[in-house]
């Protein structure tokens, strides 16, 4: 009978396995907003589609050949954290382009103040001040 084979097991504390699924959660996101970013730009169909599968392709080409853990080629660490600010930036870029600025704190009031001492208050959130309790 065949013996089962080891389950494969990353060296080093429980964490540093947390935060390699960490990161490539990130990476699938940046994916994800690179592609609705080019789904939602362009003025017709075929430049949607275009953009929308295109941009996502590149990013998937640039952190294959260079960025990945078995990448195809190993530049010099600076080029690595190029091509990974490139992806995981222009996803940001892309955010921001899709019109999501809620996570960025803003003065609401002349004075700068919050509407309650202890709660900062989100741009976007267009609820106005709460009454007082």
């Amino acid at each position: 009978m065949p013996k089962d084979p080891e389950p494969a097991v990353l060296p080093g504390p429980w964490w540093f396995a947390a935060n390699e699924v960490l990161a490539f959660l990130l990476e699938l996101a940046a994916l994800a907003l690179l592609s609705r970013w080019g789904f939602s730009t362009g003025e017709n169909v075929v430049l949607r589609v275009a953009l929308g599968v295109g941009v996502p392709l590149a990013a998937i080409a640039l952190w294959g050949l260079f960025a990945a853990p078995k990448a195809r080629l190993r530049p010099a660490l600076p080029f690595v954290l190029l091509v990974k600010a490139l992806v995981l930036g222009g996803s940001t870029v892309a955010l921001h382009a899709l019109g999501h600025h809620g996570a960025r704190l803003h003065r609401r009031h002349p004075g700068g103040a919050h509407d309650r001492p202890g709660r900062a208050v989100l741009a976007g959130d267009q609820r106005g001040p709460r009454p007082p309790r």
